[in-house]
């Protein structure tokens, strides 16, 4: 991880099974909203003028599920960079729990999945545990491969989640007792340097930042 190295999350927009109450695994995203898709195009303009300013991005990631592939799409466009679809960037896995109403699982289940991050939340699904072991890894990949630039990612909440974990050292036991706010389209920005006394370090510089979403209803 080389000093230079920035991280750039950027949370998919209002989902349909966002609104729904749904859980929206890989068998059951319907994409946007038309809300989610101009609140990503919001983004997308406020990162654009950083990328031909101050900021230019080498790469733009996303997960598979379609809600960050329509996400993805629209900082491709205002950015003008090809999207690279990655599977380590893949969302909690819901097993037999994949389209189901979040209240009924989480009722069943006695609390969201971090709650018992050991447990897996429904059959076949993930544990917390497990994706943060995972997406960790997959980030932690992502990083290695791109040293020194900078990476734009399309993102569920759980991953930017992750990303804190791993890269501020927080350990997955504090996961039951910590959260990190993850709204629709809210910018999150990790910056990897030098200090003056030669300590490299991460530095999460921004978080959960919607300043751009003020003008969308």
């Amino acid at each position: 991880m080389a000093t230079g190295t920035q991280l750039v999350f950027v949370r998919h927009g209002e989902a349909r099974c966002n609104v729904a109450g749904l859980l929206g695994g890989p068998a059951t995203c319907t994409g946007l909203t038309e809300r989610g898709v101009e609140q990503v195009r919001l983004a997308a303009a406020r990162l654009a003028v950083e990328h031909h300013a101050e900021r230019p991005v080498q790469h733009l990631y996303a997960g598979p599920r379609r809600r960050l592939q329509e996400t993805g799409a629209v900082l491709s466009a205002a950015l003008g960079l090809p999207l690279v679809t990655d599977e380590g960037l893949d969302g909690l896995h819901h097993g037999s729990a994949d389209g189901l109403s979040w209240r009924d699982v989480e009722a069943a289940f006695g609390g969201a999945p971090a709650a018992h991050p050991e447990r897996a939340w429904a059959p076949g699904s993930e544990t917390w545990s497990g994706f943060l072991l995972r997406a960790g890894d997959g980030l932690a990949r992502l990083i290695e491969r791109h040293e020194g630039q900078t990476l734009l990612v399309a993102t569920h909440g759980e991953t930017v989640i992750a990303a804190c974990h791993l890269l501020l050292g927080i350990p997955l036991s504090a996961a039951p007792d910590i959260d990190f706010g993850t709204d629709h389209a809210g910018i999150t920005r990790f910056e990897h340097h030098d200090d003056r006394f030669g300590r490299r370090s991460w530095t999460l510089a921004l978080l959960n930042d919607t300043s751009h979403l003020r003008t969308c209803r």
